[in-house]
């Protein structure tokens, strides 16, 4: 009897016991934080799909426009062929095609034939400029624009970009190194660059474009086109996070990447993430900056007006200096 008891006393206390556990508010799973990073935001609100272009004004354009003394106008930008030099597995080709009803001979004395074309291309090959949706880091883009909605929307492309007119500096990098041209290893950051500025007698501004003249492209885009395309003398990060703290609307270069090629261990492609993604900053490459440095023009009036081909995050550009 006394074991009955005790069998019956010890399964009340247990459904006793269930009943309270029941009965107790479940306590809510401690949500991680968002994963959040300083450089998505953008000083120019969340929208801001532009970065520096912001710092382009009316009043820079007429600063710019009284540069112009010879009246000179210099092709920045080379021809893109086939054979161009471009970065990587890169290509460009071009079919030329009787136009539609390109034969209208039967139908009038002027005997009017057309062709069209066909182009298929990369828009990252030859002179070029790079959008903010071109490189990102850790699948983030400029302002924290995620990879999935660069791939599936047209969030920062080119065509959006307005027309960039805008005093142009040239800064002789190979004239500071003291050779014809730089070499791969080459890297120039704020000391070389300050100090070029001080020996050539230029600064540089807000809302300025700048472009470096390394001796790089008339050295070796002909006769060593593969070593002309796979590495390259260039800018360092910390030049980078320098200009960009000048508030320089694009940096450009006579190469195909701008930055210093192999990368730093580690560090790859360094001065693409800092300018593109971080910074808000557009990067112009095959930039021929020869005639420019030839003649010693400093400073210009730059001028260009970028295709506008809707969902592109490269373009192929012809940028103007007037000297």
């Amino acid at each position: 009897m006394d074991f009955l008891k005790r069998l019956l006393l010890a399964a009340v206390l247990s459904a006793c016991s269930e009943g309270a556990i029941a009965q107790t508010p479940s306590q809510p799973a401690t949500q991680p934080a968002p994963h959040k990073e300083a450089w998505w935001d953008s000083p120019w609100g969340e929208a801001d799909r532009l970065g520096n272009v912001n710092n382009l004004s009316a009043e820079g354009v007429k600063k710019a426009a009284g540069l112009v003394k010879t009246g000179k106008v210099y092709a920045l930008g080379v021809p893109t062929a086939p054979e161009s030099a471009a970065y990587g597995t890169r290509k460009y080709t071009v079919e030329r095609t009787p136009g539609p009803d390109a034969d209208y001979t039967p139908n009038g004395s002027q005997r009017v034939t057309a062709f069209d074309e066909r182009v298929v291309s990369s828009m990252g090959i030859g002179t070029q400029i790079d959008g903010f949706g071109h490189l990102g880091v850790d699948h983030h883009y400029y302002n924290g624009v995620t990879g999935k909605e660069v791939a599936t929307t047209r969030a920062l492309q080119l065509a959006d970009v307005p027309p960039i007119v805008t005093r142009g500096v040239l800064i002789d990098m190979a004239k500071h190194f003291g050779k014809q041209h730089l070499a791969v290893g080459d890297t120039f950051n704020r000391a070389e660059i300050e100090a070029a500025m001080r020996a050539q007698g230029v600064t540089v501004g807000k809302g300025d474009v700048v472009l470096f003249h390394t001796g790089w492209m008339a050295a070796k885009m002909g006769p060593e086109k593969d070593l002309y395309r796979s590495s390259e003398p260039g800018l360092g990060e910390d030049g980078a996070i320098f200009l960009a703290d000048l508030g320089v609307v694009a940096v450009g270069s006579d190469t195909v990447a701008l930055e210093s090629l192999p990368s730093p261990p580690g560090k790859l492609f360094i001065v693409h993430q800092t300018l593109l993604a971080k910074r808000g900053v557009h990067i112009l490459e095959t930039i021929d900056t020869n005639q420019l440095q030839a003649d010693g023009v400093k400073e210009f009036l730059f001028v260009l007006g970028i295709p506008r081909f809707v969902g592109t995050v490269q373009m192929v550009i012809n940028p103007v200096a007037i000297g």
